[in-house]
């Protein structure tokens, strides 16, 4: 599906007529925009997607979002690129952060329904990020993963700070993509807690 849609294709998607589509963006409470001389609405699907999570209507299962966004807050290259290889086979798009303070400047930009997020890293660590969000929420719906090898208190540490799931490194690739599927899933309001762990990477 298109990055952008028809205020119909919207209405479609939401089960409502056109007009009560153009009425919500007429009000401020769907973004959208005019193309320039006709005067037609186009409504970005991102701005869509929150807009339903936020009304609690029903998305059309994977068909808004193809390609779900995972941001990787990873600083070992290696690994990095191995939870990247995961989800892009599995149809995730992804985008990575080296560290804590990288990862608070890409929510913002890249917003992403998902969040694989280290907790050992070199400044700003993954405790510290779970702080920061704590503090700043994001405004959107986000979902939290840690994939760590830590210590087991600094992982149950990490769920009371709001982290909804934590996979163990090494980790089982169907196993992580379980965590992952079930994450992603759950109702935006409802955040479950969870741990997942594995033998073999």
């Amino acid at each position: 599906m298109s990055d952008v849609l028809t205020s119909r294709q919207a209405a479609e998607l939401c089960g409502v007529s056109f007009r009560t589509v153009i009425r919500w963006i007429e009000r401020g409470l769907l973004q959208a925009y005019r193309l320039p001389g006709r005067g037609d609405y186009r409504v970005p699907r991102q701005e869509l997607e929150l807009f339903m999570r936020e009304n609690a209507i029903p998305l059309p299962g994977e068909s808004l979002l193809p390609a779900r966004r995972v941001l990787i807050v990873e600083d070992d290259a290696n690994m990095a690129r191995a939870i990247e290889r995961v989800l892009q086979q599995a149809g995730y798009e992804t985008a990575h952060a080296p560290d804590g303070f990288a990862a608070g400047a890409m929510l913002h930009s890249y917003r992403p329904a998902l969040m694989t997020l280290d907790l050992r890293m070199p400044g700003l660590d993954g405790l510290g990020v779970l702080n920061y969000l704590q503090g700043s929420p994001m405004p959107f719906p986000l979902k939290i993963l840690v994939v760590s090898a830590d210590s087991e208190a600094r992982m149950a540490q990490a769920l009371t700070l709001g982290a909804d799931a934590v996979v163990r490194k090494p980790f089982d690739n169907k196993e992580f993509l379980a965590a992952v599927a079930q994450l992603l899933g759950a109702p935006g309001g409802a955040r479950k807690r969870a741990g997942v762990s594995a033998e073999s990477a």
